[in-house]
């Protein structure tokens, strides 16, 4: 495989990631891509904003191209007692606002990675010093994965919402015979083995 289409394939694989997250909030309420889904406060529209920063920070600051727009959302920089202030929209923090940022945080990340090598190297501060040094190859994967670990937290929440479930837009991966009673059966089968491995 080639430079450009190692590079190429990398990319798609972020790109869809990205576009996952964004699916995931289509149809629901302000409430609901803001409401905290787990007892650490994980939400929807929280997860679209971290996601946004960590690609500012990744393919901006650490490669020496600091993305422009960065201060356009509010990172509770420097609050002590502020709990996970990069994983939430505030209240002045509009979807449209957040969903803007992170496009325009890809187009400036897909800027990067058209203009640098893959073996081109960028200073990660908060890194180990022996790792501190990585390459664009490194920082595209270590994207990769940080957006699909999210991505799946998302998919998660928002099944927990609605009960919408699927992989991509257009594309559910879902067995298609799978109705709300087929669920209900495989749900409770599943209920049953849990509670029998109680005695056992």
């Amino acid at each position: 495989m080639t430079q450009p289409e190692e590079k190429r394939t990398l990319h798609e694989y972020l790109q869809r990631s990205r576009e996952v997250l964004l699916w995931k909030l289509e149809g629901l309420s302000d409430y609901d891509i803001r409401r905290p889904m787990t007892p650490t406060g994980t939400n929807l529209l929280g997860l679209v904003k971290h996601c946004a920063g960590v690609e500012a920070q990744y393919f901006g600051e650490v490669v020496d191209r600091p993305f422009p727009g960065e201060n356009d959302l509010d990172w509770h920089e420097g609050d002590g007692a502020e709990l996970s202030g990069h994983s939430y929209a505030t209240g002045a923090e509009s979807r449209d606002q957040v969903t803007d940022f992170y496009r325009r945080v890809w187009a400036h990340s897909d800027a990067t990675i058209e203009e640098l090598t893959l073996d081109a190297r960028g200073t990660v501060p908060w890194w180990p010093a022996e790792r501190s040094r990585p390459t664009l190859h490194t920082l595209l994967v270590h994207t990769i994965q940080e957006t699909a670990r999210h991505a799946g937290h998302a998919d998660i929440i928002r099944e927990y919402i609605d009960g919408a479930a699927g992989l991509l837009k257009g594309v559910s991966n879902m067995p298609p015979e799978a109705g709300p009673a087929e669920w209900k059966r495989h749900y409770d089968k599943l209920e049953s083995i849990a509670r029998s491995s109680r005695s056992s």
